[in-house]
């Protein structure tokens, strides 16, 4: 039985092995076939066409993902630490939109929460080589958001500035702004590189200044860019020894050196 309950466990939670992998996209194309569904469901006229067809599908889509549910659940040793991780969430949340369909039959929001399956690609696309950049891209933000965060609060003090001063120089001349928070939208439209075009500044220096704002727009993407981009390559080179997707059965957590035998996260032995 132990046996057994190995053999699932590297099946259902390892993407390195053949099984693995051929059990991951199963999913994946359940996942893509349940979202098309979703989508032609939103149709009134195919809808009506093929109705009793897309509940079959929908049907047979989620008692594969409630067998492999509570599958995951059978096979980890602590069930619980499971069930209320983000991704046992994103599970539960992948069957219960139809079940609770029979007590809500027509019901527009369980369409919205069965979309949230495509969530569950991130489970299976941990693939290989996805791991190790998942890893880098993660690290990487969470280092770069102390100079995000700075650099943002001088974007929010320019768009007060910029505003109040449009709003100083248009707003005898311009009903359109005709109050601080009014301009300081506009310098917001206008700083982000939206350009709704619904407020428009009519005098010279009202458009000069506009032109300024727009020219330093490209900071607002650039700078956060450049900041991650550094940090991405800092931590390339910190991560450069390959990971692989074996899950522990203890703490659920990946990302172990191929060579690891036990959990770096837990201490707990891997499976063989």
């Amino acid at each position: 039985m132990k046996k057994l309950r190995d053999r699932l466990h590297e099946i259902i939670f390892e993407a390195d092995t053949y099984e693995g992998k051929l059990f991951d996209i199963i999913l994946l194309i359940l996942i893509v076939i349940s979202i098309i569904v979703v989508m032609l469901e939103s149709i009134q006229k195919v809808d009506l066409h093929y109705h009793n067809i897309f509940v079959i599908i929908e049907w047979v889509i989620t008692i594969a993902f409630t067998i492999e549910y509570i599958l995951r659940i059978y096979t980890v040793y602590k069930p619980f630490k499971y069930i209320t991780s983000f991704f046992g969430i994103i599970d539960l949340l992948a069957i219960l939109p139809t079940y609770l369909s029979i007590f809500f039959v027509s019901s527009k929001y369980l369409l919205i929460v069965r979309a949230l399956r495509l969530l569950r690609m991130f489970r299976i696309l941990k693939m290989g080589n996805y791991v190790k950049q998942g890893k880098i891209l993660s690290d990487s933000i969470k280092a770069s958001m102390p100079k995000i965060t700075v650099f943002l609060y001088f974007v929010v003090l320019a768009v007060i500035v910029f505003g109040s001063i449009m709003y100083i120089v248009e707003g005898d001349t311009n009903a359109e702004f005709d109050n601080i928070p009014r301009s300081i939208y506009w310098a917001i439209v206008t700083l982000t590189t939206v350009g709704y075009g619904d407020i428009a500044p009519a005098t010279p220096f009202g458009q000069f200044l506009a032109s300024l704002v727009m020219i330093l727009g490209y900071a607002v993407i650039a700078v956060p860019t450049g900041i991650i981009t550094a940090e991405i390559s800092y931590y390339d080179k910190k991560h450069s020894k390959e990971i692989h997707t074996q899950a522990c059965r203890f703490c659920g957590q990946e990302g172990h050196d191929n060579d690891a035998k036990f959990c770096k996260y837990c201490g707990h032995q891997l499976n063989e």
